[in-house]
């Protein structure tokens, strides 16, 4: 019997699991370190070590398999585990997260709340000794478990390997890798402080997923203090089991009081003790911490509106610190991946916005212009900036679209800015893996970073670097899942030069179907949109019901130049649909003025461009505009459900999964960003959200048919938001339909959730749509 793709889809995870991810690559080259499980569908991933040199199945080797570290037991998640992994979106098992000494000599990881080190040399050496059955003790091979108190969270070695850090019972600890001398650095004053974690609008907002940093010596910590006292308390209960107790949670809405975060350096000989001194006040958003042998600890803070952030120095003999970099902006300030940071030398590096165009700054030297979108900084070393980027918008100015090309949508290169010999830029050049293009031929495009070979060849890179070694992960359309090439990088002759070294396998299924999805420019704003047509589609075929499939808000890019991607997308045009996905104002990789431009507005701008990359495309293509429906997730729910009420002239019905429905219900950092604040700007609430205290917000007269769901465990969009609106149709005489989901959070990883899910959205669409 054939599985068919909703089965496969939720077996395999989205396809994610056996594929390799989480590299890192030791400093000298000589060996990869990344996590997979064995098999496509196995969830359990296990920690490998990949040799860049020698041949054959040698090279590769199982540094910590969690089957034989646990003996066949269950894996157990602590309460403060569960949230890691909710705040990260992460649906696999085993061992999902793990940190090395600088030399990638030894790793630490957390196990069903136990602390485990490995070696990944392959001597098998931990510096740990036999505990015995207590709960510590010994496990087979290069792996061994330390008896610590736990459950423990985020465990992360010193930089010379000697010593593991971790938080247990909301105390950071220290502890010996031989297992000896373990201690509490920093203890909580009460059940609502924490030391060494990110809260949760950190981890849930701003992509700040730890709190606490060794200094590159060892000897002391950067620790961020949680203090969750003044966050006001929402309880999620579970209705399915009523002799439950309802979860407690720390939830600081928009306009409500957030955690009160400070910073604090600590001995790791316990003892010493110093707070970081800013205007907490004025800057309460701990956004960034970056401590490397380039100099001082970096921060990076943000106000409370997000329109003013600082970075600062911090003097760690006295706590003080310095402003190094003042930003503004009438919208908001951006967070990116890998910045702040320094390069060895000890300049600053940083991201932002100049001129209209986001670029990468050394210094104060600007190392990219126009020709570039910067999305993140991969790896920082005394030859040069290893980055991100899509195609920029020609000069800047602010346009909103710039010189965007057809060619380029959808496109996420990686590049390498070269540094002269006087610290100064000496090219930027894209790196494009020559085993992963038509012919296989050259190593690296030109060095003006537009990228000739990349325009032939659109896809969507990210990159690891130790060395002169590169692990480049590449997805195309062309291909299934993505490659994860090991590579030389040869920087002899000026600009870089390629050369293959390995491929690292991946054991994630193939789908069970293909996908080539038309990447376009559409409508007066040239949005970027994917369109797909069932797979028997013929040319001169009659028209077809349109879907239209969109997240469509910030940080949330769906049309991108890689193949699993559009595989959902394509399983629902294979029941019949014209399937479109489009990327309006509002979503990442474009420019600054193209995310901005939902400022204050979130609602009729990104709803708007949804209108228009539909009426463009049936212009050319065979859409039926009478029959068209929308889907989405979370804003992409939000986006669908305001579609129905308020176009209702356009979109003929809707699947709303987690939508927010009250913006006066959803967190700070996000919705502050956006709308201000509930009680500075009540009409721009009123206006964004789907229902207010009075009702449904501004819905036309017309009744469309709404599917809602949503997870009653969910802590992120909280189960109230479709609760609200369900409620508010009620009211208003319109029928509607509702699938609560038991149990489920924000994410559906569980396999009959996932598989049905999809079985049941299609049946609604093609019901109300009148789809045979």
């Amino acid at each position: 019997m054939t599985t068919s793709f909703p089965r496969q889809y939720a077996r395999t995870q989205r396809f994610t699991l056996g594929a390799p991810r989480a590299f890192t690559v030791a400093p000298d080259g000589s060996r990869v370190v990344f996590l997979r499980s064995r098999e496509g569908t196995d969830r359990a991933n296990l920690l490998w070590v990949r040799d860049t040199c020698g041949a054959g199945e040698d090279r590769e080797r199982v540094a910590a398999d969690p089957a034989a570290l646990l003996g066949g037991a269950e894996e157990e998640l602590s309460a403060e585990e569960r949230a890691r992994r909710e705040r990260s979106r992460e649906g696999s098992a085993g061992i999902v997260g793990y940190a090395t000494d600088k030399a990638v000599d030894h790793a630490a990881f957390a196990l069903s709340g136990r602390l485990f080190v490995a070696d990944l040399t392959g001597t098998g050496d931990t510096g740990a000794t036999d505990t015995g059955a207590s709960g510590g003790g010994a496990t087979g091979g290069g792996c061994r478990a330390l008896e610590t108190p736990g459950p423990v969270v985020d465990p992360r070695p010193s930089p010379d390997g000697s010593r593991v850090a971790y938080v247990a019972g909301g105390a950071l600890r220290v502890v010996g890798r031989d297992g000896t001398d373990d201690r509490v650095l920093a203890a909580p004053e009460n059940d609502r402080i924490t030391y060494g974690l990110a809260e949760f609008i950190a981890a849930e907002e701003m992509d700040r997923t730890r709190g606490f940093w060794w200094s590159p010596d060892g000897g002391r910590l950067l620790v961020a203090r949680a203090d969750e006292t003044p966050v006001q308390r929402w309880w999620i209960a579970d209705p399915a089991h009523p002799d439950r107790r309802p979860s407690e949670v720390a939830y600081p809405a928009a306009g409500t009081a957030n955690a009160d975060v400070s910073l604090h350096l600590v001995s790791a000989d316990g003892g010493e003790r110093l707070e970081v001194e800013w205007d907490r006040a004025r800057f309460p958003y701990l956004a960034r911490v970056h401590w490397s042998a380039g100099g001082p600890p970096l921060l990076l803070v943000q106000s409370r509106d997000q329109r003013t952030q600082l970075h600062l120095e911090v003097d760690t003999a006295t706590g003080a610190t310095r402003t190094l970099h003042t930003e503004e902006d009438a919208d908001w300030l951006e967070l990116f991946p890998g910045v702040p940071t320094r390069t060895p030398d000890g300049r600053p590096v940083r991201i932002g916005d100049a001129s209209g165009t986001r670029v990468l700054t050394v210094g104060e030297q600007a190392l990219t212009g126009g020709e570039l979108h910067v999305r993140a900084v991969l790896d920082v070393a005394a030859d040069g900036v290893l980055f991100s980027a899509s195609a920029g918008g020609g000069t800047g100015g602010g346009s909103l679209d710039g010189a965007l090309d057809g060619a380029q949508v959808g496109d996420i290169g990686v590049h390498f800015a070269r540094f002269a010999d006087d610290g100064s830029c000496a090219g930027v050049t894209r790196l494009t893996d020559p085993g992963d293009r038509p012919g296989g031929e050259g190593t690296a495009d030109s060095g003006d970073g537009s990228g000739t070979a990349a325009e032939a060849h659109p896809h969507v890179a990210s990159a690891v670097r130790g060395g002169d070694v590169l692990v480049l992960s590449t997805a195309s359309l062309s291909r299934a899942g993505a490659r994860a090439a090991v590579l030389r990088m040869d920087l002899r002759e000026g600009a870089p030069t390629l050369h293959p070294l390995d491929v690292v396998p991946s054991y994630a299924e193939a789908p069970r179907l293909s996908t080539a999805p038309r990447l376009l420019l559409t409508g007066e704003r040239r949005i970027p949109a994917g369109l797909l047509l069932p797979s028997d589609h013929r040319e001169g075929d009659g028209p077809l019901p349109v879907l239209m499939d969109p997240y469509g808000g910030p940080h949330g890019q769906r049309v991108v130049a890689a193949h699993n991607a559009w595989l959902t997308s394509q399983w629902f045009a294979d029941q019949g649909f014209a399937v479109v996905v489009a990327d309006g104002r509002g979503t990442p990789g474009r420019s600054p003025a193209w995310e901005k431009a939902v400022s204050r507005d979130i609602a009729d701008v990104t709803l708007n461009d949804q209108v228009e990359a539909l009426r463009s495309l049936a212009a050319d293509h065979p859409l039926d505009l009478t029959r068209v429906g929308i889907r989405g997730w979370s804003y992409g729910g939000y986006l669908a459900a305001l579609a129905v009420l308020r176009r209702p002239d356009v979109f003929h019905t809707a699947v709303a999964g987690a939508p927010v429905t009250d913006w006066r219900l959803y967190d700070t950092h996000y919705t502050e960003r956006y709308c201000g604040t509930p009680e500075d700007d009540p009409e721009i609430y009123a206006r964004s959200s789907l229902v207010t205290d009075d009702g449904l917000s501004d819905a036309a007269e017309t009744h469309r048919p709404l599917m809602l769901i949503h997870g009653l465990a969910d802590d992120n969009v909280a189960a109230a938001h479709t609760l609200r609106l369900s409620s508010a149709l009620l009211a208003a005489g319109r029928p509607h339909e509702m699938l609560p989901l038991s149990g489920v959070t924000h994410m559906t990883p569980q396999e009959q959730i996932a598989e049905n899910l999809l079985l049941l959205q299609v049946a609604f669409l093609k019901r109300t749509l009148g789809v045979a």
